[in-house]
């Protein structure tokens, strides 16, 4: 049966990182569109984090169970072992970093191979069950995929990969804390220490509104740096403004904790989603000067 194996990858995480590795790409191809790199960049990455999220499940399988939400698995309840389940992810993860070595270039594979060690290794075999801090160790794997898509088409890492890098991990933040506060009683049955979990909602709420409120600055540098134009910032300023009211929301009295915080999440993946077509679209000639920066 195919379904097992589709549902092991994650599917909704592969589409979600499917946007934002062509966002990064079209943004340094400006116009110049090399369609097979394209194809084979998309592909690559999203075999590299179908195989990390396929040995996420594998790991992830004892939590799984207590967990509502994920109880359901394929891990969990049975239809893949979880041997299988990691063979597949290895497998998955051969063909995924040999077509981005093949077809893209060493800072591209460096950066994927990164966000893999990151998620796998640090995050899901250590932090995300030992430490509060495992959001911030996974947020830098889930900002890779726009950082490899830049890269594959430019070959270094420059100025605009940097902001790309520091624009989704900073997304990542309050997006992963919204899902933990209206999932609260999963994680706190799985005994997972997020921060709403160890530290309290009120403290994860006031995170929130800070993370938002940085992520829309630097969400604008593109736009200062040259890279994009004023509908990039238009859209940009728009929906991450309407996400940072959205979170302030969350002081107001009587409400539902959980409610805004779904409300919270909702907007999150428009708020990026926006933002990673909005760059796609509205690139830029990056000036000389930082050219001979990024040299």
């Amino acid at each position: 049966m195919i379904r097992p194996y589709l549902k092991v990858t994650k599917p909704g995480i592969i589409m979600g990182n499917l946007i934002s590795v062509a966002g990064g790409f079209f943004l340094a191809s400006r116009g110049d569109i090399d369609w097979s790199l394209m194809w084979a960049t998309v592909l690559g990455l999203s075999l590299v984090v179908a195989s990390g999220c396929a040995i996420n499940n594998c790991i992830d399988r004892d939590i799984d169970a207590r967990m509502r939400r994920t109880c359901n698995r394929v891990t969990v309840t049975g239809e893949l072992s979880g041997r299988t389940a990691l063979i597949y992810g290895v497998l998955l993860g051969v063909l995924g970093f040999g077509l981005l070595a093949i077809r893209t270039n060493g800072v591209a594979v460096g950066f994927a191979v990164f966000g893999y060690v990151v998620y796998v290794g640090l995050y899901s075999l250590w932090m995300k069950r030992k430490s509060v801090y495992g959001t911030l160790i996974g947020s830098l794997s889930g900002a890779v995929p726009p950082v490899v898509g830049y890269c594959a088409v430019s070959g270094r890492f420059d100025v605009g990969a940097a902001i790309l890098l520091l624009m989704f991990s900073l997304w990542q933040m309050p997006h992963s804390y919204a899902i933990a506060i209206f999932r609260y009683d999963d994680y706190a049955a799985a005994k997972i220490p997020v921060l709403p979990v160890a530290e309290g909602i009120a403290k994860a709420r006031r995170q929130i509104v800070l993370y938002i409120a940085v992520f829309c600055l630097v969400t604008v540098l593109l736009p200062l740096g040259g890279y994009t134009g004023l509908t990039f910032m238009a859209v940009s300023c728009a929906t991450s403004l309407w996400w940072l009211v959205m979170a302030f929301n969350g002081y107001r009295r009587g409400l539902e904790e959980q409610g805004w915080a779904r409300r919270v999440f909702v907007l999150s993946i428009i708020t990026i989603t926006a933002i990673s077509v909005a760059m796609a679209l509205d690139f830029r000639a990056v000036p000389d000067a930082l050219l001979v920066l990024n040299r």
